[in-house]
């Protein structure tokens, strides 16, 4: 393998360490475990978790593995078939396809996105809310579009708050705006009812994208973070992605 395998495969098998008690958790209580890994790639991820922990303790488990990239739908279909492991399936879909899709379940147990690109992770969001997933686990990467709102207001909000010296600068409009869309995730999940850790993923030598969010559904109390999402939102001028960070605030109780 080259420099850049080694060092994802390294990446994956940690990520392994965080998603193998999850796997466990819904295998005890449901007796199988359903997972769906968005912007596969190669399916590094998939190809190890079946291999550690499905091949030997998940009978009637089931992997799947999003990737819009035919051809790497078809190397993986092949791998699979080459391995037995026929507990896997690919699709050439997009995040956002994949959550109508017909060929996936009605209900997930785990959906995983691992470095999915700019609003990827949040399509991902969307279908694990949707398929009512029990946890997901996301990498997230290139968090451009909130960004490019801030960039695109910046005129008009300089004067509003000192907190808009935060973005004024360029360099600190694109790394805000990645930090502030991780915030907004973590507070929308909150506010659909999951306990959410946020921690590395690997050294930050080995990637710059290291942010690793950990959510699992335990139906807690939503009204507040749902509350403090949309104050953020107006507080740094990004009214206008309420849709985006969708919260069912009129339905939430405490």
């Amino acid at each position: 393998m080259n420099q850049d395998s080694r060092r994802k495969l390294k990446q994956v098998y940690h990520l392994y360490n965080f998603i193998e008690p999850l796997l466990r958790d819904v295998k005890n209580e449901k007796g199988s475990v359903s997972l769906v890994d968005h912007g596969a790639g190669k399916s590094y991820l998939g190809f190890i978790l079946y291999d550690l922990f499905v091949k030997a303790e998940g009978e009637g488990s089931h992997i799947y593995g999003i990737e819009t990239r035919e051809e790497l739908v078809s190397k993986s279909t092949e791998l699979a078939a080459r391995l037995g492991f026929g507990g896997m399936s690919f699709l050439p879909l997009s995040v956002a396809e994949s959550t109508t899709s017909t060929e996936l379940p009605e209900t997930i147990d785990i959906v995983t996105a691992l470095h999915a690109c700019n609003t990827a992770t949040d399509d991902a969001i969307d279908f694990a809310l949707k398929k009512k997933a029990k946890h997901m686990v996301l990498v997230p990467c290139c968090q451009a579009e909130v960004a490019s709102v801030l960039r695109k207001n910046k005129g008009k909000d300089l004067g509003r708050s000192a907190l808009t010296e935060i973005w004024r600068h360029p360099i600190h409009t694109r790394e805000f705006g990645s930090q502030i869309t991780n915030v907004l995730r973590c507070l929308q999940l909150e506010a659909h009812g999951y306990q959410v850790t946020v921690t590395e993923l690997v050294g930050w030598e080995h990637s710059m994208k290291n942010e690793l969010i950990v959510a699992t559904y335990k139906n807690l109390p939503r009204r507040r973070p749902a509350e403090r999402l949309h104050e953020v939102l107006h507080e740094v001028g990004l009214d206008e992605m309420k849709s985006r960070f969708y919260t069912p605030l009129a339905e939430t109780t405490e």
